[in-house]
């Protein structure tokens, strides 16, 4: 089969490569029809990743039709349609049983726990073509794809859905959800979301769904502003001086409610982190959120959305501290907001379908990464068909 692999930094190629095949009685085989590029994917695409081997197979934003099942497999059938949530999760752990599907204890092999647990502390899931730290199972950028623990990953979607309406609930959708819902928005609030990527876009988008009484969208990239002002946003340009101020202007004074960091550890606007992270000296370009922490209200809500990996410096704690702020984060748990999102997806409350704009072929994946890297062509989320 066909896949996406990795050889190094900045370079990706289209390989032959093995077919899957059942390893474990509670796999499945599924026949990749549509596939994405995720924001994270960059991170290991410029080499912020440690752990990669050449040949790994990329993505983890993914869905198709299931070819073969385990014999263990209770819950699927050959020839279902289905999404696969791009963490890889039991279901039977004591986290997996308390909905917090991104900390499993049992699907990230022996050799990679240890090495987190070093890093963090404890190891979570493993995540699908994202380094051998993270289980190094093959990715969705792929014509077919081994789904361990199937029965748990995999959700079968209605017929009358296309692709593109329920590709992004793998991953980006419930990204911003569990952003947004950590923001506990009430009647009047204002929240303002730092980064206008597909990420930021769709915390809009879930932001105004939920009630949110302005949406302010920060950003650098007068296309990625401009599809934040169609989803009803406030624009703030992010290069301007007075940004702060700005913010504090758009909410009485107060500062924003909730503030949601849909950045993450390649933010720009520092020189500082950029040369420290070039130099291995810090692994995370915080500067998106320490702009966060800084514009938020007192006793507001961080929402950390952006995917961090290790360590940073002058991070704002004091700030946080004597502002009581509330800080919201961590890998989402998207098999817990999968059917949900599915359901107002279907009674078309949401559609993360907008943010799409580039249409490919698997074959064209790496130069697409080349596109999205440097935000060329308005690009914002591109997906391949398979």
């Amino acid at each position: 089969m066909k896949a996406v692999c990795w050889h190094g930094r900045h370079d990706l190629r289209v390989d032959d490569v093995p077919d899957p095949s059942i390893i474990n009685p509670h796999d499945a085989i599924v026949r990749v029809t549509s596939t994405a590029i995720c924001g994270s994917d960059l991170h290991i695409y410029n080499g912020w990743v440690p752990g990669m081997r050449r040949g790994d197979i990329l993505g983890h934003e993914f869905m198709g039709e299931i070819v073969a099942i385990g014999r263990g497999c209770e819950q699927l059938a050959v020839g279902d349609r289905v999404i696969v949530m791009c963490a890889i999760a039991c279901g039977r752990c004591w986290f997996c049983k308390h909905d917090q599907f991104s900390a499993c204890d049992n699907s990230n092999p022996a050799r990679s726990q240890q090495v987190l647990e070093i890093a963090y502390g404890h190891a979570g899931a493993a995540v699908y073509g994202h380094s051998q730290l993270f289980g190094g199972y093959s990715g969705g950028q792929a014509e077919y794809v081994r789904v361990p623990f199937a029965d748990v990953g995999c959700v079968r979607v209605p017929r009358e859905l296309t692709d593109e309406q329920v590709l992004l609930v793998t991953d980006v959708l419930p990204t911003a959800y569990q952003a947004v819902e950590a923001c506990a928005i009430q009647p009047g609030d204002a929240v303002a979301v730092f980064g206008a990527g597909a990420v930021g876009l769709l915390a809009i988008h879930c932001a105004l769904a939920a009630g949110a009484d302005k949406v302010i969208a920060i950003d650098n990239v007068p296309a990625r502003l401009a599809m934040a002002a169609q989803q009803g946003a406030i624009i703030v340009d992010e290069t301007h001086r007075d940004m702060l101020p700005r913010l504090a202007e758009l909410t009485g004074g107060r500062g924003p409610d909730a503030c949601i960091d849909a950045v993450g550890r390649e933010a720009h606007g520092s020189g500082y982190d950029t040369v420290k992270q070039t130099l291995r000296m810090e692994t995370d370009r915080p500067s998106a959120l320490r702009k966060a922490i800084m514009a938020c209200r007192k006793g507001g809500t961080v929402a950390i959305a952006g995917a961090y990996t290790g360590f940073v410096d002058r991070f704002p704690i004091g700030a946080a501290f004597m502002k009581g702020l509330r800080l919201a984060l961590g890998q989402t748990h998207v098999h817990r907001y999968a059917k949900p999102l599915l359901e107002r997806v279907l009674a078309r409350e949401l559609d993360p379908s907008f943010v799409i704009t580039h249409r490919l072929r698997l074959d064209d994946i790496p130069a697409a990464y080349a596109m999205f890297d440097g935000k060329h062509d308005g690009c914002v989320k591109v997906i391949a068909r398979v």
